[in-house]
């Protein structure tokens, strides 16, 4: 990130004439500058490369464009681990209601239930209280070990690939996928029990495993007991085996790797954009908080029909990919690709500002005591 002082250059063009400057200079062509002003313009680029080079930034700046990146080797990973923890468990208190409704809306047949998100919404507060918006969330925190094995895949990953590749395009692509692979191999189990658990009370609900409601005596009134993950998880242990815990493992892939493998090169591509066109003065945490949700509507509408396959096979039971879609074409036409879409955008997009904010500012709590005066907000 570049320094707001008036002496310093923003645009990369800029940062390229006054790299240019220093090496001329270095080799004593300063009469390439004999025109008129030229001493003062040459003296005021080479104050900027200097100053820029006191605070190890040139170079780097030049390659990633103006809004700057902090890597894993910038990081203090005890700081970075611990509030990453609590970041993401914030984030998924947050999203969760919006994810549940999502999945209702995904495997229901047609509009049978619900008519749209703002419906479901209305219906499940009515019928079934907050509660009813935080079905499976306990089984669902357990996703917090895949969010650190994707932080720290990703990082990784991105840190290897640019021994081969400078593009941030490719570094971002590459561990983006890998990151999602690693995650999803820890999520789907908990995900598998968390959905069946989230259309517990969708009426007719499509899931082949049913929680026993409990009669509570002292209050005479139907209440699921507390045991109910449990009990779902014999359930589906008894009917598939250890496979029925990744039923729809290979859709899931076929989602959520290629998400997150748009969603980071998105992300720095639009706060690439919006820095060029923000004043001068913008704080890139503002511009990176505009971004995400960009990236995230983009590569949401892009992979959505994969999405609603994968719901399909792991709340229903089906065992092929291929046969899913061709019977939700089949059901629903070419809109299938759409359903739940506004959910999962609804869902997604707060989500992304919640990363980009909680992340950027993680990464930047969590630098290396020698490099905070280097970076700037």
């Amino acid at each position: 990130m570049f320094c707001t002082s008036s002496s310093f250059v923003q645009k990369p063009s800029q940062l390229r004439i006054a790299a240019s400057s220093k090496i001329r200079t270095d080799s004593g062509s300063l009469s390439a500058y004999r025109k008129p002003h030229g001493s003062l313009l040459l003296l005021k680029q080479l104050e900027y490369t200097a100053r820029c080079d006191s605070h190890g930034l040139t170079g780097t700046m030049q390659q990633k464009g103006a809004v700057q990146i902090i890597e894993w080797e910038d990081l203090d990973k005890r700081k970075f681990y611990s509030l990453g923890v609590f970041m993401t468990l914030t984030t998924r208190v947050t999203v969760y209601p919006a994810s549940l409704i999502r999945t209702r809306l995904q495997v229901q047949k047609g509009k049978a239930v619900y008519s749209g998100t703002f419906d479901a919404f209305c219906k499940i507060l009515r019928t079934e209280g907050v509660r009813g918006l935080y079905r499976g969330f306990m089984i669902n925190t357990f996703t917090l070990v895949s969010g650190q094995a994707y932080i720290t895949t990703y990082e990784l990953v991105r840190k290897y690939v640019s021994h081969y590749s400078p593009s941030n395009t490719v570094k971002s692509v590459v561990a983006g996928g890998a990151a999602s692979l690693v995650a999803q191999t820890i999520t789907v189990p908990i995900d598998i029990v968390s959905q069946h658990l989230m259309v517990q009370g969708q009426g007719e609900h499509p899931s082949r495993f049913k929680v026993k409601p409990k009669i509570m005596l002292a209050t005479s009134k139907r209440k699921l007991s507390f045991g109910q993950s449990r009990e779902i998880t014999v359930q589906i242990f008894a009917a598939d085996g250890f496979r029925g815990f990744y039923k729809g493992y290979v859709a899931s892939l076929l989602t959520y790797i290629p998400n997150s493998a748009l969603w980071w090169p998105f992300y720095h591509f639009y706060a690439e954009k919006l820095s060029l066109m923000a004043p001068s003065g913008c704080p890139h945490l503002i511009l990176q908080a505009v971004a995400g949700p960009m990236a995230a509507a983009t590569a949401s509408t892009i992979t959505n029909p994969m999405d609603v396959v994968r719901a399909r096979v792991q709340v229903e039971g089906h065992t092929s990919v291929i046969e899913t879609f061709k019977q939700l074409l089949a059901e629903e036409g070419i809109w299938m690709m759409t359903k739940g879409l506004s959910a999962r955008i609804i869902s997604s997009m707060p989500t992304s500002v919640l990363i980009v904010v909680g992340y950027e500012t993680l990464k930047r709590l969590s630098l290396r005591a020698e490099l905070i005066e280097t970076r700037h907000w």
